[in-house]
């Protein structure tokens, strides 16, 4: 792995005597020796990169979610190891910090090593995407989020129209982007409409409390998981910046861990972590608790090559035109299902053309309904 060092700033050695199984005890951290990263772990670190939020006032508060997080007890079945890597200090540019982040996510996905940062701004995603552009790699983006994010071509880089920024990069790198969370009010027709016409996915907050299975594929599908904090009901993080609405802070856990658990999942980003206290530095060590726990969990059934450990579900809609297979897990009973392509698009979809579902997709298929999610990635597909 190339020395990534340069890219970050230490951390200052704790005073406390962390205990038994606290992960005080196990987390490897970049006290002034950087550490060498082993493949199949996870490297956390933070980038107080705020230029992107044109409204955002520097008070000079500090966070303690680090002190925090090192307090909770590791599961038992915690076996992979955790890294933490430091600050990356904000560059004299924007564009310089972007280039330090891009650079350090792109070495640890290269060397299967899942990153987690903590932001800074909404607009830093753009810099971890640039990552998977170097490698050039489809991906598949799920925001946590109220809003989307979406603004004019002429808009410049901002943390709240950072999709448009991404969308006209060339080339595009970016197979879908699911949005979970959306309040309505914070949404304009004509976003929506053009979300829409990309075949992009929404899970609105609604639906969400409704039924968290809406979400979980959508989580289970993405490559990189973008949480913005402000999607957290304000009452439950003392912060002037959230919503009166958003996630109760245990649905907002419980989507984490499901991120953790997707063998997809290989970037895990907060950003929008502006207004900090004791409850918000809190609730982001759980959400990072629960991430850690979710990747320590997976089950390595995401079926991309052999079949043999799953079952087969072949279903023929009345009119011919399509069949549709689903697999469903033996490990995990999770259930995907197979959209075609054109062969002669080559391998690039291969990750892509095994959507994770839900078995309601299957029961409505078997009703001679076509899935939703089917028809979408099929139009993206061809």
């Amino acid at each position: 792995m190339n020395d990534l060092s340069i890219y970050f700033s230490p951390l200052l050695e704790d005073e406390v005597n962390y205990q038994g199984e606290q992960i005080g005890q196990i987390i490897i951290s970049n006290f002034g020796e950087f550490p060498e990263i082993a493949s199949k772990s996870i490297a956390l670190f933070s980038v107080p990169e705020y230029r992107g939020d044109l409204d955002y006032e520097n008070n000079d508060s500090r966070t303690d979610f680090r002190s925090k997080l090192k307090q909770l007890s590791r599961s038992k079945n915690w076996s992979s190891k955790i890294y933490d890597l430091g600050t990356i200090i904000p560059g004299e540019e924007l564009k310089d910090t972007y280039f330090a982040i891009s650079s350090v996510v792109h070495e640890l996905i290269k060397n299967d090593v899942v990153p987690i940062l903590i932001g800074g701004s909404q607009d830093l995603v753009l810099a971890a995407y640039d990552a998977y552009a170097k490698l050039e790699q489809l991906v598949n983006i799920c925001s946590i989020d109220h809003s989307l994010d979406i603004g004019g071509p002429e808009v410049d880089i901002s943390h709240n129209a950072y999709l448009t920024s991404l969308l006209l990069k060339r080339p595009c790198y970016l197979f879908n982007h699911a949005n979970i969370g959306l309040q309505i009010p914070y949404a304009q027709p004509k976003e929506l409409k053009l979300v829409e016409s990309l075949y992009f996915d929404v899970c609105r907050l609604g639906e969400f409390n409704d039924d968290f299975k809406r979400a979980e594929p959508h989580l289970r599908n993405a490559d990189i998981i973008n949480l913005d904090f402000n999607s957290i009901k304000a009452s439950d993080v003392f912060s002037h910046k959230a919503n009166p609405n958003g996630f109760q802070a245990q649905q907002i856990c419980q989507i984490s861990r499901y991120a953790g658990i997707s063998d997809k999942v290989n970037f895990f980003g907060v950003f929008n972590y502006i207004d900090f206290n004791e409850m918000s530095d809190k609730l982001l060590s759980e959400i990072l608790w629960y991430f850690i726990d979710g990747y320590q969990s997976r089950w390595g059934d995401f079926p991309v090559s052999s079949k043999a450990g799953y079952f087969k579900f072949n279903v023929e809609l009345e009119n011919g035109n399509h069949s549709i297979v689903f697999y469903k897990s033996h490990k995990s009973d999770r259930w995907w299902m197979e959209v075609p392509y054109p062969p002669q698009k080559g391998s690039k979809y291969d990750r892509h053309h095994l959507v994770p579902c839900n078995k309601e997709d299957y029961d409505h298929a078997m009703q001679n309904e076509m899935p939703d999610l089917w028809w979408k990635t099929y139009q993206k597909l061809t």
